[in-house]
């Protein structure tokens, strides 16, 4: 059985070491079937990143009915401050995708990873409902992106639109394109698939001592 968690990584740097290393390794392991012994780099720049963006993010976690972690995906609101991603790796400003004025909100999108051995496709729907789910608040929202080729072409054939803004590059083992959604691209996607959520809100808020208590115990 998945269990899904969520907690807010300001309480949990730990933890955010061991998100980075289940991110960088399953992604090694999809995309080349193989960790190389020099990724300790790789996953103290993702560790890095995610302690910069704390005050800003929220991460959900899914764990098995062992403790294991089975997949994750960040979503950060953008300060309209700090560097994202997009720009790190592909010299990309939202703000010249966007426009300056008026601002949208802007949304940020990653960390998304499941353990390769593990086929499950409500799994994969359902860290995919959790990070739009801010996106699909607002109208006027917009969301950027560093996909794997390979998952792009998944995410197209489940009906979620993205726009491609810049050329790929190699990235933790894989061809990986710089994207951007809008509502109106993960809005279909969205109420199709919130019912996987659903249940899981409304329980946490009925529940709301014990899904802290279990948040304390995620790594």
């Amino acid at each position: 059985m998945i269990l899904k968690e969520n907690y807010n990584p300001k309480l949990h740097q730990k933890k955010l070491k061991k998100l980075a290393e289940f991110v960088v390794k399953e992604n090694f392991k999809h995309h080349t079937n193989n960790v190389p012994r020099n990724c300790k780099e790789d996953i103290e720049l993702v560790y890095d990143e995610e302690i910069k963006y704390k005050e800003h993010s929220n991460i959900f976690v899914a764990k098995d009915n062992l403790g294991n972690i089975a997949g994750t995906i960040r979503v950060l609101k953008w300060n309209y401050v700090d560097k994202l991603p997009i720009e790190k790796i592909f010299g990309i400003n939202p703000l010249m995708i966007t426009g300056y004025a008026p601002i949208k909100p802007i949304w940020h999108i990653g960390r998304f990873a499941i353990r390769k051995e593990i086929c499950d496709v409500t799994l994969f729907k359902k860290l995919v409902v959790y990070g739009i789910l801010e996106i699909c608040k607002d109208e006027n929202a917009v969301a950027f992106a560093e996909i794997d080729s390979k998952l792009m072409r998944v995410l197209r054939l489940m009906g979620i639109q993205a726009t491609i803004i810049g050329e790929s590059i190699n990235y933790l083992g894989s061809e990986t394109i710089p994207v951007c959604f809008t509502y109106k691209g993960l809005i279909n996607f969205y109420n199709k698939n919130k019912k996987l959520i659903i249940e899981e809100q409304h329980n946490s808020k009925l529940n709301k001592q014990n899904v802290l208590v279990s948040n304390n115990n995620l790594a």
